[in-house]
């Protein structure tokens, strides 16, 4: 039994048991990954794949329990080689962060800044997704680090820390009627064409469990990712748009006026994930708290092996 086998038996699960593409991604061919996982298989005394012909269609019961185990050694061997290399080169090394266009855009920009100018000699990549992508990469290890709200609260394999609270705001073009109003209500809203996010994105569910529960149903135009197109359309004439307050910013958008929304829509939680029993580097500690200062490295370093996993 080797590490080798280990990967091959965790890639063809990734890969929906396509040994074709798990021979692909990991660079090698497909008959030798057959060979090594019946190896497997041979030394354990054990079928780990149910197999109609050639072809595996699923994993058995004793293979469900394998993979398990095998992730985990998997996890702790990759946690090993960033223990050498934090102690062999503290200061250089890789970072990738996957979020959101409206965190990329808007939130990100100093942090990284910083960043780059304490850690010059780290590699920093940015991924962008919706919240589904950004905790997949995360947890397949395409990425390190995870920046979204809450809906990454609901995957099992991370340890998601709360950043800050935001909330939607409306923008409209200069002189809309809307701007005559004293306080701004979900009715007077629903009487114009909404732009706003997709419904993966930026806090979606907030607008509409608002709506819901006033029992109004909005005018919907246009779904957009990322909060630049929903400000382009508003500027065009074609609606009114809701957005990330943190996403206006008043000497950029001249062409627009923002309304505040707190008392219509619930606050939002822009949240950090990593994985569980991740072994950080320190320079990632370094950022997460440039991002968020009240997630010290002791308060991170907690959650992460806390055999509960909750949020501190």
């Amino acid at each position: 039994m080797n590490l080798q086998q280990l990967r091959y038996l965790n890639e063809i699960v990734r890969r929906n048991l396509n040994i074709s593409e798990a021979a692909a991604a990991l660079y090698t061919s497909q008959p030798g990954i057959s060979k090594q996982v019946k190896l497997l298989e041979n030394e354990l005394g054990i079928e780990i794949f149910v197999r109609n012909g050639k072809r595996i269609v699923a994993l058995t019961e004793a293979g469900n329990t394998i993979l398990d185990i095998a992730r985990r050694i998997l996890h702790e061997s990759d946690n090993l080689k960033q223990v050498g290399q934090e102690f062999q080169e503290q200061d250089s090394g890789h970072l990738i962060l996957a979020t959101t266009h409206t965190q990329a855009r808007y939130i990100l920009p100093p942090v990284v800044k910083q960043f780059i100018k304490r850690y010059p000699k780290v590699k920093l990549g940015l991924h962008q997704g919706n919240p589904i992508q950004i905790a997949e990469q995360v947890l397949n290890r395409e990425a390190d680090v995870a920046i979204a709200t809450e809906s990454l609260a609901l995957y099992d394999g991370l340890v998601t820390l709360p950043c800050f609270d935001w909330h939607h705001c409306v923008v409209v073009p200069p002189k809309h009627p809307l701007l005559e109003i004293k306080r701004l209500t979900l009715a007077k809203i629903a009487e114009y064409p909404i732009i706003t996010y997709d419904f993966a994105f930026s806090g979606r569910s907030k607008i509409d469990d608002a709506f819901a529960a006033a029992k109004i149903e909005p005018n919907i135009a246009l779904s957009a990712i990322d909060a630049d197109v929903i400000k382009t359309y508003v500027e065009l004439g074609l609606g009114i748009g809701i957005l990330a307050e943190l996403a206006f910013i008043p000497e950029r958008d001249r062409h627009l006026r923002m309304i505040e929304a707190k008392h219509l829509f619930k606050p939002s939680t822009t949240r950090i994930a990593i994985r569980k029993n991740e072994y950080l580097r320190g320079y990632t500690y370094d950022f997460i708290e440039l991002f968020a200062p009240h997630l010290t490295r002791d308060i991170v370093s907690q959650a992460l092996h806390s055999s509960a996993s909750k949020q501190p």
